[in-house]
Parts: C-alpha cells; structure tokens; sequence
C-alpha cells in the first residue's frame, strides 16, 4: 500500500506517521480542519502541508490504497463518508501501525502511567546499543526525528501501547491492536471514564491485552501494583512473565546512583525508577546485557515533559510534567520531595482532562498532592464548558484534594503573579497538566523564578 490519504494528519500522533510513511518511500496525502505547530512546519518541510485548511472529498479517489483515519476527525467526516462510497481500505492510527509490523518481532508497552518513558528508555538503549528498531512512542525524544519509525529492513518494532479509542469509527482500544509477542504492563490506575465509566470496565482493558500477547509471548510487569499481580495470576499459562520493582539505588545532593552498579543517572523518583527496570527487562529479551543497558542510561534525559528540567541553579529548580491523573500527582510530587527533601516545594497542576474535570472523578484526588508544602490546583471554567461537564466550584477543588496546604486558581493571568510573587530560595517549583495552563509560556515562568532566586 503506497498511495496513502491521512484524515487529521494535523495531529501529533498522525503527523509522524505521514512522516514515516513519506520517508519510506510512499505517496502521502491529507486533510485537517486545524493544524498546529510544529506539525505546520514540519509537515511542510517534507512537502506533505495540504495546500488549504478543511475538508476535501474530492482529494479521495479509487487511485488511493489506504485511509488512515485519526482521532480528531469526526465519524460524519466528509471525506471518511467518500471513502466508505468508494469502498477504500479504511485503518485507525493503530490498525494501520499493525498492518506495517504484522512481520516484525512487536514489543508493545501499556499502562496507566510511565509508558512514553519507558518507550524512551528502550529506544535510548537500542540506539545506544546500534540496533536498528522501527518504534512508534508518544513523546519528542533527543536524537529521534520522528516519533514513528517504520522501515522494511528493521526486524522488530517497539510500541507505546495507548489504552484510549482507536478512531471515530473503531471503538476498541489502541492497545488491544497490536497483538505483541513481548508485552509490559506499568501498572493500572483508572483514567479515562468518558470511555471507561467504572475502574472495573477499565481493568477489562488490560486483562484482554494480556490475552491478545501472542501464544508463548512474554508479559513483563510492576509486581508493586496489586491489581496487575492479580490480573497476571489469572493470566494465560502459555505465557512467560517476568515481574520487576524498583531497584536499589541513593540520592547524594540531588543525584540518583543505582547501589549494583554505582551508575548515576539523570532521572529520578521511584516511578522513573520502576521504569528503567521494565525497559532493562525488555532490552534484555533483544540480547542486551544488564551492564550495557545501565551505561545506556546514565546518558538518558526523559522523554519530553515527563519531569523535564526547565531549569536550576544552586537555590531553585523548576519541572514541568505531563502528570495530570491522582496517582502520576501523588508519584510525581513524592520524586520531587524525596530528591530535593530540604528546598521547599510548591506543585502547580492543571485540571484539564474530561475525567480530571468531571464532578464524580473529582473525588479520586483525595490526598494526590499531599507531599507538596505547597498544592496549587488551576482550572479554566471555560474548558469545563466546552467539555459540556455539569461546573465545578474552588470549594469543590479543596474538598477533593483534601489538603491543607492547597490554593485553587481559575485565571492563567493570577497564577502567573502568584507564581512570580513567591520568595524562590531554597524552593523547587513542579508544574504538572496534560495541556498548557492555557498558552502559558513555561520557558519564560522558569528563568524569571530562577532569576529572582539567583
């Protein structure tokens, strides 16, 4: 299939793809209603920016042996209804994924939390390690020019295993596509309840990912996460399973260093941590020695907003984080305080998902930010409007977080000031959300609170 047609190639997932695609020699074409930067620009490097903004049933054509279709596109979309008429092969982002791996070793990595890093870990090792792997993560990584990789030649792929919808069409989660022959599970905390409305439906996910790992496949797992323990004692017997916790390790002024191997690493936190030792599990199932996989991670910064570093000096330092359910919160917050525990810490999150804006979720924050000397909760009414959710009040933020130590905003314009107000010595700022703290410019927040504690 070379002649292929991308529906919302604006998106950050599908503008990759077409990249992907466009680099291994296809013919790629698309359409979207919106697009952003740095899609913009790097779609029209490549040549592959559609010429105008919108929709265009006629852009599809019994000449195109493919759809993609991405999330954003509606399932009453123009062109989506051209291709069904003309009887095209329609595929979601994870179908198609799928269709260009079916002849690869796939190793997928799921889970509620940590598997953009993990993903990253692995990749950072491999690249290390000169072995060529098609991937496909969720996160902009160092040294990487896309986040999808897809060749004829490399004989394995690696995966970040997304448990949210498919398409507009495909119901199903991304996940439960890939059918990999080596799996890993981070750990299982509920998300997502516009598609998953009980914790019940959404462990289901996970259980029937368990089961769609190839006959004698290897499911690698957090064995501190009691649900997924149970979850792999019911498992399938014709699987290997492989479990992994946090590793021994000690912080010396600021620095994390792994007891076995006295290896200092650039990360830290008991969840990055968890991470590292889930990557090093999968690593060794493509011939990777322990030893070799430790020197490839005293090297490894993150994945991009996973507790990137915007910066720091001998008085402060400032973190921004894609953390926005209760349990990254609370396991984000714990790193911080448990790597700097004598600077005090003020954690700023936005409330910006439909879960984390959602009344009846709201209660699932009971204590998330409790490590925090400071908890700083931000909302925008307005997206609580958009997102067509019953309001929430600043009382009903401070019920839920049930802290103490909480400040609840709803301008972008006063946290700025509030932010900028504090006396920063000998203090550490975290801000967490899965969105920007509407346009706020981080960047800029984080040299002038460095500036005044300098």
């Amino acid at each position: 299939m070379k002649n292929i047609h991308l529906i919302a190639i604006g998106g950050s997932a599908m503008h990759n793809l077409a990249l992907a695609l466009h680099h291994k020699g296809f013919v790629v074409t698309g359409s979207d209603d919106e697009i952003a930067e740095p899609s913009l620009s790097r779609l029209k490097a490549k040549g592959l920016l559609p010429a105008s903004i919108g929709w265009f049933p006629e852009k599809i054509h019994a000449g195109l042996d493919a759809i993609i279709l991405g999330m954003h596109a509606r399932a009453d979309n123009p062109e989506l209804i051209k291709a069904k008429e003309l009887g095209l092969k329609i595929f979601s982002y994870p179908e198609y994924i799928y269709e260009q791996s079916q002849d690869k070793k796939r190793l997928v990595i799921g889970g509620s939390h940590g598997k953009t890093t993990i993903t990253a870990m692995v990749l950072h090792a491999m690249q290390d390690f000169h072995k060529d792997v098609d991937y496909m993560v969720g996160a902009k990584l160092q040294g990487f020019d896309t986040m999808v990789k897809l060749t004829k030649e490399a004989d394995t792929i690696v995966i970040e295993g997304d448990e949210y919808l498919s398409s507009p069409i495909d119901r199903r989660p991304k996940f439960h596509l890939y059918q990999p022959h080596i799996a890993l599970i981070s750990g299982i905390a509920w998300d997502h309840i516009n598609v998953f409305p009980t914790f019940e439906n959404y462990v289901q996910q996970f259980e029937q990912f368990i089961a769609l790992i190839e006959k004698g496949g290897t499911l690698i797992y957090c064995e501190n996460d009691p649900i997924l323990v149970k979850l792999v004692k019911q498992g399938p017997k014709h699987l290997t399973y492989l479990p992994y916790s946090t590793p021994k390790h000690h912080i010396i002024n600021g620095v994390t260093i792994l007891d076995a191997t006295q290896t200092a690493l650039k990360i830290f936190g008991q969840h990055n941590l968890m991470n590292l030792e889930g990557a090093r599990l999968i690593c060794s199932t493509l011939g990777m020695s322990s030893q070799d996989f430790y020197a490839s991670m005293s090297t490894f910064g993150g994945a991009d907003r996973r507790l990137e570093k915007l910066g720091e000096n001998s008085q402060t330092a400032v973190y921004k984080d894609f953390a926005h359910s209760p349990s990254k919160l609370k396991a984000t917050t714990t790193a911080m305080k448990e790597q700097y525990p004598n600077r005090r810490l003020i954690a700023c999150m936005e409330l910006h998902t439909f879960s984390s804006l959602n009344e009846n979720f709201l209660k699932e924050y009971d204590g998330a930010m409790k490590m925090a000397d400071e908890a700083w909760v931000y909302f925008n009414p307005k997206t609580i409007e958009h997102k067509k959710l019953n309001p929430i009040s600043i009382e009903d933020v401070k019920t839920a977080f049930n802290t103490p130590n909480i400040k609840v905003f709803t301008s972008s314009d006063v946290l700025t000031k509030a932010i900028l107000a504090e006396s920063w010595h000998q203090a550490n700022l975290l801000l967490m959300s899965s969105g920007t703290f509407d346009g706020l410019n981080l960047g800029n927040i984080s040299n002038q609170v460095l500036s005044s504690a300098s």
